[in-house]
């Protein structure tokens, strides 16, 4: 088919597809949410009319300038996010069919196998709390 509904198949782009609108769905409203009401914020700074006063072109000032602080809240939830998103990715390796840690601990709560739902939570747990360090 078009668009896979499980597995990995030969790893071409068509199996990401799904799984990506699945987990980025949520995520990209938000985003986009914060991204838009900090650029209107940080537009209207005494930097950003300085910029324009000096004759810089619009494009330069809104991506040279306004955007690199504007992004600096977006990259702070989206680290902070990032524990939705591997909560969700337990369900959509589960769904998907895909191989991974989500699926890990998905199948060893089936079988009641608490070393690997551990091990495999903890691996989250690291992970998100590394990410969390780098972005804020």
């Amino acid at each position: 088919g078009w668009l896979p509904m499980s597995g990995m198949g030969d790893g071409s782009i068509k199996y990401y597809i799904l799984p990506a609108i699945t987990l980025a769905s949520v995520s990209t409203a938000f985003v986009a949410r914060i991204t838009r009401s900090t650029m209107l914020d940080v537009l209207t700074n005494d930097y950003i009319r300085t910029a324009y006063a000096k004759g810089l072109s619009n494009n330069s000032v809104v991506y040279k300038h306004a955007l690199k602080n504007a992004l600096i809240p977006v990259v702070t939830y989206i680290g902070i996010d990032l524990g939705t998103l591997m909560g969700g990715a337990i369900l959509t390796e589960t769904i998907f069919a895909w191989p991974g840690v989500g699926r890990t601990i998905y199948l060893a709560i089936l079988q009641r196998d608490a070393p690997v739902v551990i091990g495999g939570t903890i691996v989250l747990v690291l992970i998100f709390v590394f990410i969390n360090l780098i972005v804020i």
